[in-house]
């Protein structure tokens, strides 16, 4: 207890830190800033290290299981995982996935963890490693054309749920109970309509994210409005919310979520498209997403993952190509404290909290 107390206050000073340094950054330091982004932070400076993987690929699947342990998968069916804090990795990419484009992954530890690639049709499949990725099982290969897989999520280690775009107008939800072995199409009779050219986002791999053992969440962009599904029965049953992050075209909407339990969350988002701006690109709930606020002072532009930081109940960082941002507010105001491209963010309880984007970026936040 004395370490976690002592992990705690250096958590909390430098969270203060960056809090204060994004605050009073100047314009004239961007240049700086940027190059700062990709070198380790110095000794006592909060901020992202960035680790070798040996790879140019894009990762925007993330799984981090603690400071010394993660995964990630991205592009050419590329999976690879650290278990000395980033310092080596393994390429443990299933054989033969070159074609696949792997956009999300979940590590239950080590060893186990599940894949998830996205395209049309058979494209969209799910692999399931149980020996650190020296040998994978393809669990589920879509047959249906008409179905794109974006996003997979787990409550436990062994309930999950992925989802794909609407087919016949609704979500399609896939189950499993068995930690990834099967899967199985949920009925659609308490899936809400879906709005006219709306879909998911396979972007950082939080386009459907959970919490508890029954709660998850659902974004969506594209049409008239971003909104926030919720189901609190895995999947069966839905609820639908709009958000306040614009919409209205199909590169807008609701990228990632982050519930920190089962009612506060965080939606971020935007226009994924570098030539166009995206104000009002973070939105916060307290009811677990029956309603959505806007960010006071949202992040700068477009970002694609969020996540709340270990032990805390008000801060969090969001990620996107044009840099990192920090609330310690609850989501309410956000300040920029690093430029470096990435596309997803994840911490873990013993604060390892890692981010990880295109050219085989990854790093993990350091104090």
């Amino acid at each position: 207890m004395r370490s976690l107390g002592k992990t705690r206050r250096t958590l909390t000073v430098g969270l203060c830190a960056i809090a204060v340094a994004a605050a009073t950054a100047a314009p004239a330091h961007a240049e700086q800033a940027a190059t700062a982004a990709d070198r380790p932070a110095a000794a006592g400076t909060p901020g992202w290290s960035l680790k070798d993987t040996g790879t140019d690929v894009r990762l925007r699947g993330l799984a981090p299981v603690s400071r010394k342990t993660a995964w990630v998968a991205g592009s050419k069916g590329t999976v690879l995982r650290t278990t000395d804090g980033g310092r080596n990795w393994l390429d443990v990419s299933p054989p033969g996935a070159d074609a696949l484009e792997f956009r999300d992954v979940e590590a239950f530890d080590g060893r186990r963890a599940v894949v998830l690639a996205i395209g049309e049709g058979e494209a969209s499949r799910v692999l399931r490693t149980e020996d650190g990725g020296a040998s994978w099982t393809e669990s589920f290969r879509n047959t249906d054309a008409r179905a794109f897989y974006d996003c997979i999520t787990f409550f436990d280690s062994r309930h999950g749920l992925a989802m794909s775009d609407p087919v016949d107008g609704k979500y399609r939800i896939l189950s499993t109970g068995d930690g990834g072995r099967s899967w199985k199409v949920l009925p659609d009779a308490g899936m809400p309509p879906a709005l006219p050219g709306e879909a998911g986002f396979a972007a950082s791999g939080q386009c459907l994210v959970s919490s508890g053992r029954k709660d998850v969440w659902l974004a969506t962009g594209g049409g008239a409005t971003a909104r926030v599904l919720h189901s609190a029965d895995r999947g069966l049953n839905w609820t639908v919310a709009e958000s306040t992050i614009p919409a209205g075209d199909p590169a807008r909407g609701v990228f990632a979520l982050a519930f920190r339990d089962r009612t506060h969350g965080l939606a971020v988002g935007g226009d994924y498209r570098a030539d166009q701006a995206s104000p009002r690109a973070a939105a916060v709930t307290g009811d677990g997403g029956r309603s959505w606020g806007q960010a006071q002072t949202p992040p700068p532009a477009y970002r694609s993952g969020v996540a709340w930081l270990p032990h805390s109940r008000s801060a969090a960082l969001a990620v996107g190509p044009t840099g990192t941002d920090l609330t310690t507010d609850g989501g309410r105001s956000w300040r920029s404290f690093d430029t470096g491209s990435f596309d997803t963010v994840d911490c873990t309880p013993d604060f390892g909290c890692w981010a990880s984007g295109e050219k085989g970026r990854v790093a993990r936040l350091e104090f």
